[in-house]
C-alpha cells in the first residue's frame, strides 16, 4: 500500500523491526551514554541537499575558530580529498573520474563516462526532544517527528525547515553516524538534478551506540587498523568495551609513540633531540629513553581510566568534564599541549633560585643547558621525573577541564603530530587559551620542589633517604603523591585542584 503525504517535507518511511530476545541480556547503562535503544529503525530516501542541511554538514575551513556547538565529536574529521573523489565519481562514474585532468579535458575518453550511483545508505540518528549534546538540545520547532500508523510511517521535517541553507536555533535534528563524506561531496556546485540518498535512521540512539555502529560498519568487517578509528570518531577513545580488544591498547601505544617522536623532533619542544630514541647506552648527555616516554604517556595523558571507581583519566583518551566526552583534539593539538607544558616548566626552572637548583648549577660546566633541568642529577631528566610532571599536569588539567574550557579549544586542522607547522599553529592558538595561565601556575609551583636525584651531591642523609623512595616502580606513585602534596601547599586554584586530586586518589 502506497503511503500518501500532505507536504513535500513529509517523507514516507519503512519501519524495520530488529530485536531478538538475546539482546535483553545486554547491559544498558544510560549513565554511560548507552541507554536501551528502540527495537526498530527506519528506511527512507531524502535528497542529499536536504539531508546535508538537516545534519549540519557544512564545509569547514581554517579561516575561523570552530565553535564547540558545531563539533561534538560525533562526526568524523573531513577529508576534503575523499569528498572531492566522491564528487567526481557522482558526476562521471568510474573510470572517467579517476583520469587525469588533461585526459578528462581531451575529450578522447568521454565514452568512459558512467552514472555515479551511491546505493549504500547514509546511517543517521534523529534526535528526540530529551537528547542533549554538550548541554544543548534541538529546539522544539526544529524537531523531526515520526508517526507510526498501521502499515505506514510518516517522517515530518521541522516546521521551520526551508530546504537548503536552513539552520536550526540550536542543535541540528540529525546526527550522521556514517556517510559524512558522501554528504560533503554535495557541497560543490555541478550536481544538478534529483539525487536522493537511501537513509537508515535510528531514533534517539544514545551516543555510545553510535560509536559502536561506526566501529561495526567501518572497522570490524574491513579489518582496518583500529587506531585510525580513534581519530575519526573521538568518542571511541572512551568506550570501555574496547578495553577487551587488543586494538585499543595498540592505539594508545601508537599514539604515545607518535607524540614522543614529535616531542623529540619539534624545534619548539624543550625535549628537542633530548630523548634517547634508539635506546643507546653511550651518550654525551643522560636522556630518558623513548620506551620510558611511551610508558609514561600511556600511564598519564593517553590512558583511558585510572581504574574502576576512580575519576581521573587521560586528557587525550578518557571522557572529560560534565558532558563526559573525549576532547576532539588533533594529534598536532595534543603535541602542542605537551610542548607548552614543558616550556612553562623549563622556563620556571631556569628562573628558579631555590637552593636545590643553585647547587646543581654550581659545579656544572658553562653551556646552553640548565643542569637543574637537563643535568644528570635532575629528576626532570630521568624517567621518574618525566612521569611525575606528566602525571601532575594531566591530573590537574583533567579535573579542571570544564573551568579551563578545554573543549572549546578546537581547531579545524586535522593534522598529525609530525606536522611541525600545524603544531606551531596549535601552539600559538593554545597560548591564548585559559589553560595557558593554569600551566604557568603549575610550572611555578613545581619549580619550588626539590628535583635532585638520590645520587646528587650535597644531600643530607634525610634528603637522600627521601629521594631513594622514588626509585623503582613504586617511585612513580610516591613522586606523584609528593608533587600533589607540594602543590596543595600553594595558593589559588592550583592548591584547590591538587587537593581535589589528592581526595580522588585517596593520597
Amino acid at each position: 500500500m502506497k503511503t500518501t503525504v500532505d507536504s513535500p517535507f513529509q517523507i514516507p518511511a519503512l519501519k524495520v523491526n530488529q530485536w531478538i530476545k538475546e539482546w535483553e541480556k545486554v547491559k544498558y547503562k544510560p549513565e554511560m551514554r548507552r541507554a536501551k535503544p528502540e527495537p526498530h529503525f527506519y528506511i527512507f530516501s531524502l535528497s542529499a541537499t536536504k539531508l546535508k542541511a538537516l545534519s549540519g554538514i557544512y564545509r569547514r575551513t581554517t579561516a575561523g575558530k570552530l565553535q564547540r556547538k558545531d563539533d561534538l565529536g560525533i562526526q568524523r574529521r573531513h577529508d576534503e580529498d575523499r569528498s572531492e573523489r566522491i564528487h567526481q565519481f557522482i558526476q562521471y562514474g568510474y573510470p572517467w573520474s579517476e583520469l587525469s585532468a588533461a585526459k578528462q579535458k581531451s575529450g578522447e575518453f568521454d565514452d568512459l563516462r558512467k552514472p555515479g550511483w551511491l546505493p549504500t545508505a547514509i546511517v543517521v540518528n534523529i534526535l528526540k526532544p530529551e537528547n542533549r549534546r554538550q548541554g544543548q538540545q534541538v529546539a522544539e520547532k526544529d524537531l523531526i517527528s515520526i508517526k507510526d500508523n498501521t502499515g505506514s510511517t510518516i517522517i515530518s521535517l521541522p516546521k521551520t525547515f526551508s530546504d537548503t541553507g536552513w539552520k536550526p536555533t540550536q542543535l541540528h535534528p540529525i546526527e550522521v553516524i556514517d556517510g559524512q563524506h558522501r554528504l560533503w561531496a554535495f557541497e560543490q556546485d555541478g550536481l544538478s538534478g534529483n539525487f536522493e540518498l537511501p537513509v537508515v535512521a535510528f531514533h534517539g540512539l544514545d551516543i555510545s551506540w553510535q560509536a559502536y555502529l561506526f566501529w561495526s560498519i567501518n572497522i570490524t568487517p574491513k579489518r582496518i587498523n583500529p587506531s585510525l578509528a580513534f581519530d575519526l570518531y573521538p568518542l571511541l577513545r572512551t568506550e570501555d568495551w574496547l578495553e577487551h580488544f587488543e586494538g585499543h591498547s595498540i592505539y594508545r601505544e601508537t599514539r604515545a609513540q607518535e607524540l614522543t617522536a614529535a616531542l623529540w623532533a619539534h624545534s619548539d619542544s624543550p625535549w628537542h633531540q633530548r630523548i634517547n630514541m634508539l635506546g643507546e647506552t653511550k651518550q654525551d648527555q643522560a636522556m630518558v629513553s623513548q620506551a620510558a616516554w611511551i610508558r609514561s604517556l600511556m600511564s598519564t595523558f593517553v590512558k583511558s581510566w585510572e581504574g574502576r571507581g576512580i575519576a581521573i583519566g587521560g586528557l587525550f583518551g578518557a571522557p572529560v568534564g560534565t558532558d563526559t566526552e573525549a576532547l576532539p583534539w588533533s594529534q598536532a593539538q595534543q603535541t602542542a599541549f605537551l610542548i607548552l607544558a614543558g616550556q612553562k616548566i623549563q622556563e620556571s626552572i631556569k628562573n628558579c633560585k631555590q637552593s636545590w637548583a643553585t647547587i646543581l648549577r654550581k659545579d656544572a660546566q658553562k653551556n646552553d643547558s640548565d643542569p637543574a633541568y637537563y643535568g644528570a642529577y635532575s629528576l626532570l631528566n630521568q624517567d621518574q621525573g618525566i612521569r611525575g610532571i606528566l602525571y601532575t599536569v594531566n591530573d590537574l588539567c583533567y579535573i579542571r577541564a570544564n573551568k579551563l574550557k578545554l573543549g572549546e579549544w578546537v581547531k579545524d586542522e586535522d593534522a598529525s603530530a609530525a606536522d611541525e607547522q600545524a603544531v606551531k599553529n596549535a601552539l600559538k592558538s593554545l597560548k591564548a587559551q585559559p589553560v595557558a595561565h593554569f600551566l604557568t601556575e603549575i610550572a611555578t609551583a613545581l619549580a619550588n620542589y626539590d628535583w635532585r636525584t638520590s645520587s646528587a651531591p650535597g644531600l643530607t642523609e634525610e634528603q637522600r633517604t627521601s629521594k631513594l623512595a622514588l626509585r623503582g616502580s613504586g617511585g612513580y606513585r610516591e613522586l606523584r603523591r609528593q608533587l600533589l602534596l607540594h602543590l596543595a601547599k600553594h595558593s589559588g586554584d592550583i592548591q584547590g585542584a591538587a587537593k581535589d586530586v589528592i581526595k580522588i586518589l585517596d593520597y
